[in-house]
């Protein structure tokens, strides 16, 4: 149905208001009373060889929402009863920003991609957290975490540490976005002395909490072998939790879209079916260099069951949907259920 009827209608709208769209037809449709328990019937799998724990935390099922869709935490409740093992909220700056001038989300429907450029858009802390006193489900929630577009880089552990210390009681643990390449020279943050700095910084305000929050880092696919390595002696050294692999690509490598309309596009990450290989790839270089020493959340061109299977394979503990949760549908994730119960 999704395929067939509901996505055809979103794609007539442009990406970005087809997103805010669904986000209101949501909100509308989950107010219905019955509707929730009717999606959990239709999308949830629920055995207990689904589970997982890693980093202190227990998963039903390991297929989870990436940041990016629900930036503002505001469905949360909604997004528990279609089957999803846990959500990303964010990324989330201290301070409200706009982001990037629109139109700064853009499908590539022929290669089953989008290109975004949002720029860390989001409502900032304040809202994000009256929202998550209000969530009625016990899904858990990981908090995406960056810095502000004005904040400079030499001040950027400042806002980390402010969106740890009022997003800690909330969420379930914490993901340090230092990968996105629409901050100007966020990605400076992945090199090995500010990146060990920042990472350090947050471990050491952990430590101080009764009970520490695990804290991942989302790493770009763009890295170099050396920067991979740099990972994880950077991971091993500071104890942090895991990593997600991958964030979107500034490659525009092997597209069927033709050269005009990415021309037109212009700058952004490149997400979706394009990027599946190159993330399960850095999935296996970090998971066999490191010898499984650290759990990693694989995420990157996830439209089938059989990807989230490879991802696994090459090393992932659990897995996230984005670009492929937008073409395929919810259907999607009781599908990647449903074949790992097979498997």
């Amino acid at each position: 149905m999704y395929k067939s009827l509901i996505r055809p209608i979103l794609f007539k709208f442009s990406a970005e208001k087809a997103h805010h769209l669904t986000f209101r037809l949501t909100k509308f449709i989950f107010n219905i009373p019955g509707i929730k328990a009717f999606n959990r019937s239709m999308f949830e799998v629920k055995h207990p060889k689904l589970e997982r724990e890693f980093f202190g935390l227990k998963f039903p099922n390991p297929v989870g929402l990436a940041a990016g869709f629900d930036k503002d935490a505001k469905l949360i409740d909604e997004f528990a009863s279609l089957g999803f093992g846990f959500i990303e909220i964010g990324t989330i700056t201290p301070k409200a920003q706009p982001g990037n001038p629109q139109p700064r989300l853009f499908r590539l429907k022929k290669d089953k991609g989008i290109i975004n450029r949002m720029g860390f858009n989001n409502q900032g802390l304040e809202p994000a957290v009256a929202r998550l006193k209000k969530r009625k489900s016990n899904i858990i929630v990981g908090g995406n975490i960056g810095k502000n577009k004005i904040t400079p880089n030499e001040k950027a552990g400042d806002d980390y540490e402010q969106s740890f210390e009022q997003l800690f009681n909330y969420v379930d643990y914490f993901v340090v976005n230092v990968s996105s390449p629409n901050t100007p020279n966020l990605r400076e943050l992945q090199e090995k002395e500010p990146l060990k700095k920042l990472l350090g910084m947050l471990m050491d305000k952990n430590k101080l909490k009764p009970t520490p929050k695990p804290i991942l880092l989302k790493i770009a696919p763009d890295l170099t072998n050396q920067q991979l390595d740099d990972i994880v002696e950077i991971v091993l050294d500071t104890k942090i939790a895991g990593v997600i692999a991958t964030n979107t690509t500034i490659s525009r490598e092997n597209l069927r879209t033709s050269e005009d309309e990415l021309k037109a596009i212009g700058n952004g990450g490149l997400s979706g079916k394009p990027l599946t290989e190159k993330s399960t790839e850095v999935i296996r270089y970090l998971h066999q260099k490191s010898n499984g020493a650290f759990p990693i959340i694989g995420v990157g061109g996830i439209h089938s069951a059989q990807d989230a299977l490879d991802k696994l394979e090459a090393g992932a503990s659990l897995v996230q949907l984005y670009t492929g949760f937008i073409y395929e549908g919810p259907g999607l994730i009781k599908k990647i259920n449903q074949a790992i119960l097979q498997n």
